[in-house]
């Protein structure tokens, strides 16, 4: 994403520092796994499979996955303040039981180095990657994040308007404070801008 540019649309954004986050920030400002299509792009995106890994195996019921697992990080992350403490809510542990089964249903895809085009060693796949192994790494990640005291209490909400995203926060100083410099920061300048504009005006 070029510099001062705002995200298009349906752009899938992968700067929240975690795999994990990056599934939650597909769903702002909208929906963006809205099919088949966009999944593959961020399973790809996101580096769970090597660029160019074929995916047509991927199916609605991958789509339902991602979603379900994407709603169950949420709630982890959400159900958390800065020092970790978990707020009471009965979702929670539904949530935390979820994906603890899921980030041990499967192996990870396992990966092999084999010889590109110019003959240096590039990584592929061993075989087609399925869902409940992609599902199971991003899991697992969730579950890194939250046990990790050290990242989890880097983990920041966006202090962009009417921005939910949240990113982990690993800047000099722990100084960060928009989920994206050229997304919400940009705003945030121009927003400045104007206001300064209106005073002189004024």
């Amino acid at each position: 994403m070029a510099l001062g540019t705002a995200a298009a649309p349906n752009e899938l954004r992968f700067d929240a520092g975690r795999i994990c986050l990056d599934l939650l920030a597909t769903t702002h400002p909208g929906e963006r796994l809205d099919g088949v299509e966009p999944l593959r792009a961020w399973i790809t995106g996101s580096g769970l499979v090597p660029p160019g890994t074929p995916l047509p195996h991927a199916d609605a019921g991958w789509l339902a996955g991602f979603r379900e697992l994407r709603g169950h990080v949420r709630q982890l992350v959400r159900g958390r303040n800065i020092a970790g403490t978990p707020s009471y809510d009965p979702s929670y542990d539904l949530a935390l039981a979820r994906v603890n089964g899921l980030a041990r249903a499967a192996a990870p895809p396992a990966p092999r180095a084999v010889p590109g085009e110019d003959g240096c060693l590039v990584r592929e796949l061993a075989e087609p990657p399925e869902c409940a192994a992609l599902l199971a790494a991003v899991a697992r990640d969730a579950v890194e994040l939250l046990t990790d005291p050290v990242a989890r209490a880097a983990v920041r909400e966006c202090e962009g308007d009417n921005c939910p995203l949240v990113y982990l926060d690993t800047s000099r100083g722990r100084r960060r404070r928009w989920c994206s410099s050229e997304v919400c920061g940009n705003r945030e300048r121009v927003a400045r801008h104007r206001r300064r504009a209106a005073l002189a005006r004024a």
